[in-house]
């Protein structure tokens, strides 16, 4: 049983030093896993700054957009007013067709049944104005 006793205490030694470098860490890490320790620190460096910049370039688009869209609005607005405006005109110009309408129906009523006291228009055409050739005549001598 000597033995036994022995391993025992050899197991209890292992574990004992496995806890303390457990707790109080190993400071020896190999060349390998170095390297690619640097090189993933330098590629989450490289990952943050492109991070970063798409962030700037997200909030001026950002900005962009949102003035793109009060220039749309703008101009919705500014339609809308046109669009107003030209249908007020269109009414209007109708309203002064048929106001044109029935004011030259009664005149025309009027000048059928009444004969025209007044010429409605001058005219001066003149009549093409015709040549008169001189003929000699073979008896003035």
């Amino acid at each position: 049983m000597a033995r036994g006793g022995q391993i025992g205490r050899l197991v209890g030694v292992v574990l004992a030093f496995g806890f303390v470098v457990g707790i109080a860490g190993c400071d020896y890490w190999p060349p390998a896993l170095q390297t690619q320790i640097e090189q993933l620190r330098s590629e989450v460096q490289t990952l943050t700054a492109e991070k970063t910049q798409l962030q700037d370039q997200m909030a001026s688009l950002a900005k962009v957009k949102d003035d793109l869209q009060a220039q749309v609005d703008d101009l919705a607005r500014a339609n809308r007013e046109k669009s107003a405006l030209i249908s007020s005109l269109q009414n209007t110009v109708a309203s002064l067709q048929e106001r044109l309408a029935k004011s030259s129906k009664p005149a025309a009523a009027k000048a059928g049944s009444k004969p025209a006291a007044k010429p409605a228009a001058k005219t001066t055409h003149k009549a093409p104005a015709t040549k008169k050739t001189a003929t000699k005549s073979p008896v003035s001598r």
